[in-house]
């Protein structure tokens, strides 16, 4: 059975909804609704853990929607309902990509499997494969009859 070992909360912190949470074996990531993004290091041997950085991943008055960490561990990935996705550097934490194709809310994304790749999807009723190196779309999947929530994608081989 699983045993909790540390608690996590944003220190000064206000009340905030987490929306999500993830990890590498080199940081810990909580993005709340307010778009603020936490970053814990899981090696730090402290009681209490401090943020190691904190920083808002969208403007003030948008929402956080989803955040996930790329398979490589060198990106995280931010959706919001300023109808854009952010790509963040996990090595500086600064901002390496804004995908703004959308026109509406983008809820959801999924990296490939070498996380050359992004999918998102948005409430303009798409889809988009987004080429990472290039940042252009490469696939806009359309013809939904509503609101594109969440997406999947498996490209390993089995």
């Amino acid at each position: 059975k699983g045993k909790c070992i540390n608690t996590v909360v944003p220190s000064g912190a206000q009340k905030e909804a987490i929306q999500a949470v993830d990890s590498t074996s080199d940081f810990i990531v909580a993005a709340s609704n307010r778009a603020t993004v936490y970053v814990w290091d899981p090696t730090a041997s402290s009681e209490e853990w401090d943020p190691v950085t904190k920083f808002r991943a969208h403007a003030p008055g948008t929402y956080l929607l989803h955040a996930k960490v790329s398979p490589d561990g060198r990106h995280l990935v931010t959706t919001s309902s300023d109808h854009t996705a952010r790509l963040w550097n996990t090595k500086s934490w600064e901002l390496s990509q804004t995908l703004n194709q959308h026109k509406k809310w983008v809820w959801d994304a999924a990296f490939c499997a070498d996380s050359s790749y992004l999918v998102t999807a948005s409430s303009d009723n798409t889809a988009r494969l987004w080429n990472l190196r290039s940042g252009e779309v490469v696939v806009n999947y359309t013809g939904t009859p509503s609101a594109v929530t969440c997406v999947a994608l498996n490209d390993s081989s089995v």
